[in-house]
């Protein structure tokens, strides 16, 4: 653990030196980096096991917060990036990103910490991104690995490092107000929200959260993607992708937004359709225990802003009565979802499935105070759970989720910037949990 600790403090040091000579020899060289640290601590009311002062072994209970153990630690995420000059349309990235925790942590609690590999728990180095990129007004062509964004495969970067994927898209801006996406997602690295060990690239199928057996008849596929987005850049946009998961499963995503104004206050409403179903093989498996993916989400929101600073945001989302949410939800990155807490993944509630969720947010931003960059505030999401389908590992329905969520950031472009989150979890049969982020650091 210590080599790996030392050649990551040594790496950083080295890719430093060298793209700040490339900087100082050639003008159009970019450096740019982010030097991340956090504290971050889960509790679920699940200690590790421990020996008591009569020689028990006590501790950690699989019946307990669906088996998830109490969890805290310290880390540093330092990332450097070196951008080539354009030439002839052409440019090309180079990303190296790490993460250390240089011993502090207790390996007790870093089973849910998503930052290390949880099963080796050791720092790491990796190269995050590295793509050549032809752009002009209309194409853009993009092969290599990129920490991309879309609505369902995300680089997901407000933790403590980013995904990242291995891909090839072509996007094509020809067409007034209209952008056509065409491509392929081979790999995927990112603890954060991998199925895999997330502190390496892996295969699209080994880092969905289908079942080892699924992955496994998978054979390592990627990813196929399309896309066609509106936007009339005044009060319509309109998005359909489509992700077929070779022989996992297909998603379907379908969003409209209407924006305007009204006296003081501009606002967004908008709706969303999410379908997702197994395909190839994993459809076509006939085992008793097969995974079924057969679901869809339905949402609708309202958002608005006014020009004394507050905010606010509402969502209201319906589960179909279908199955997947547990292999589906969150898989590569994906948050788009309109009524869902702050923090907490999903899975505290044993199912999602028939059930629908409620969203409520209030927040200020302190501009009039001559105070850029800060928001604060309080979101409150109601789940109503259907006991027919959510229990507790031990069989106890589940009829409500209740997620109260405290956020204060502060987050400009570049230089020191601090996100701050809090959020509790009741669930029914199930004790109160709740989580803490204090993730910040320096950009240039």
């Amino acid at each position: 653990m210590y080599n790996s600790r030392l050649k990551l403090a040594l790496s950083t040091i080295l890719l430093f030196s060298i793209t700040a000579e490339a900087k100082e020899s050639a003008n159009e060289w970019k450096i740019s980096g982010d030097f991340r640290t956090g504290y971050v601590k889960y509790d679920y009311d699940n200690p590790p096991l421990y020996i008591d002062g009569n020689g028990n072994i006590v501790g950690s209970s699989d019946t307990i917060s669906r088996g998830h153990i109490d969890s805290k630690g310290f880390y540093i995420t330092p990332k450097i990036s070196l951008t080539s000059p354009t030439y002839q349309n052409f440019m090309a990235k180079a990303t190296v990103a790490g993460a250390t925790d240089f011993g502090l942590n207790d390996e007790k609690y870093e089973s849910r910490n998503f930052v290390f590999d949880p099963t080796e728990r050791k720092s790491f180095l990796l190269l995050q991104e590295a793509y050549l990129k032809y752009e002009t007004k209309e194409h853009k062509l993009l092969v290599g690995r990129e920490e991309i964004v879309t609505p369902m495969i995300d680089s997901d970067d407000w933790y403590m490092l980013a995904n990242s994927f291995e891909l090839a898209y072509y996007k094509n801006s020809s067409v007034t107000n209209t952008d056509i996406y065409a491509g392929y997602f081979f790999k995927m690295a990112g603890v954060w929200d991998s199925g895999a060990n997330g502190t390496e690239f892996h295969s699209m199928s080994d880092a969905s959260f289908v079942s080892d057996d699924d992955k496994r008849r998978a054979g390592g596929k990627g990813v196929y993607f399309g896309a066609v987005e509106y936007n009339d850049k005044s009060h319509h946009n309109f998005k359909v992708w489509e992700y077929y998961a070779v022989d996992l499963y297909n998603t379907l995503f379908m969003q409209y937004d209407y924006t305007d104004k009204f006296s003081s206050m501009s606002y967004d409403f908008g709706l969303q359709f999410i379908n997702f179903a197994g395909v190839g093989k994993l459809a076509d498996n006939t085992a008793v225990d097969k995974t079924v993916i057969n679901y869809s989400l339905y949402s609708a929101k309202f958002d608005g802003s006014f020009s004394n600073g507050f905010n606010f945001a509402t969502g209201v989302s319906k589960y179909s009565d279908g199955d997947g949410q547990d292999e589906t939800l969150g898989a590569f990155g994906g948050y788009p979802y309109f009524a869902n807490g702050m923090v907490f993944h999903f899975f505290e509630a044993g199912s999602l499935r028939n059930a629908a969720s409620y969203k409520g947010q209030i927040g200020y931003n302190f501009d009039l105070f001559g105070i850029k960059n800060i928001w604060a505030g309080y979101r409150y999401t109601y789940y109503d759970l259907d006991a027919s389908y959510s229990f507790t590992v031990d069989g106890r329905p589940q009829s409500t989720m209740v997620l109260n969520g405290l956020q204060l950031k502060f987050e400009p472009k570049k230089g020191l910037y601090f996100r701050g989150t809090y959020e509790g979890v009741e669930v029914d049969n199930e004790p109160n949990t709740y989580s803490l982020r204090l993730i910040g650091g320096y950009r240039f």
